[in-house]
């Protein structure tokens, strides 16, 4: 009883001299990168909100439309009794009326087109007003697919926007990018056969609200949204593992979404392995400390990254020293 009394205190003079030496757990749980705020743990959920508002906000007027093939159109003219007509836009896109003739009426608004018969009566009729009324739309088959809740081809009536077909194929995804593409095919005009592609940033469109990246869209338009691209987080950390990135996702913010640094990490040395194109890796030296402290500026990550954070001999030292004290501080209270 005297010998384990007396290691007892032993004990506890080396575990009071350890704490005041500064070893104490509590160093390294303070180091603990704070937490992703909303704009990046849920930032899927503000563009799916976006998508929402943005699409239950805008009215779709006939002057948004523009005209395609098969829509039937009711024109009328005032003092000019013949022009009174219902016509349906031919698969060429063209209209044929008296006085005026034939008219190119594929891609153009109602009141474009009002526009153009008003000019070509001038000769025929002075101060005359023209209405032109879109009784049937055609129907439309977009396609969207990708990172979405109910990827398929949509048919749908009316001229319809990016957001609009976002919100119909149920939104985004959480493993969804922030780059959207639209493909749209070759009109037989052009002659090369190339469809055109067209990159949207969401984050931009929905986030910041650009919108006049809310395109028009139109019947065969195929509407990608990919996943975004990830991050590998090894070594010590908390929770190693794949994570997908959002939008531009630095270093500070991929550890956080491995829950931080374990109390052994060797948080100055840290490397970023990166793919160079030619089949090798980079490898990138970062300064964790010297990063949060405002000392350095954090780091962009790029996809496919490979973080790897080494772990400390002496702080692993420490730890484990704490460990075996603890130990024994509860062998000597139960003696």
């Amino acid at each position: 009883m005297f010998i384990a009394g007396k290691l007892y205190k032993s004990v506890l003079i080396l575990a009071l001299f350890c704490y005041l030496s500064g070893c104490s757990t509590q160093e390294y749980a303070s180091r603990t990168p704070p937490t992703l705020d909303l704009a990046e743990t849920k930032k899927t959920d503000k563009l799916n909100e976006a998508i929402m508002v943005s699409a239950a906000s805008r009215a779709h007027a006939p002057d948004d439309y523009h005209i395609g093939s098969e829509d039937l159109l009711e024109i009328e003219a005032y003092n000019v009794e013949d022009l009174k007509k219902t016509v349906r836009v031919n698969s060429q896109g063209d209209i044929a009326l008296p006085l005026v003739g034939i008219i190119r009426a594929k891609g153009l608004t109602s009141q474009e087109l009002e526009k153009v018969i008003t000019e070509k009566l001038d000769k025929y009729v002075q101060e005359t007003v023209v209405n032109v009324f879109i009784r049937e739309y055609r129907s439309q088959r977009i396609s969207v697919v990708g990172s979405v809740h109910n990827p398929q081809v949509y048919t749908v009536n009316g001229q319809r926007y990016l957001i609009d077909m976002l919100m119909t194929a149920g939104g985004l995804k959480e493993e969804a990018g922030m780059i959207c593409y639209v493909i749209r095919p070759s009109h037989k005009d052009s002659g090369d056969g190339k469809a055109e592609t067209l990159v949207i940033d969401l984050n931009e469109l929905l986030i910041n609200g650009n919108f006049s990246l809310n395109i028009p869209v139109f019947a065969g338009d195929v509407i990608n949204v990919p996943k975004g691209g990830v991050v590998f987080v090894d070594g010590a950390v908390k929770n190693p593992g794949v994570f997908t990135m959002k939008g531009r996702t630095t270093l500070i913010q991929a550890i956080t979404m491995a829950q931080g640094l374990s109390p052994a990490a060797k948080e100055g040395d840290i490397r970023i392995f990166r793919e160079n194109g030619k089949g090798e890796r980079e490898v990138i030296q970062a300064d964790y400390d010297g990063i949060q402290s405002g000392k350095n500026p954090d780091i962009f990550l790029a996809e496919n990254d490979v973080i790897i954070v080494p772990e400390s001999g002496v702080k692993n030292f420490f730890n484990g020293f704490i460990s075996t004290l603890k130990g024994f501080i509860s062998f000597g209270k139960g003696l």
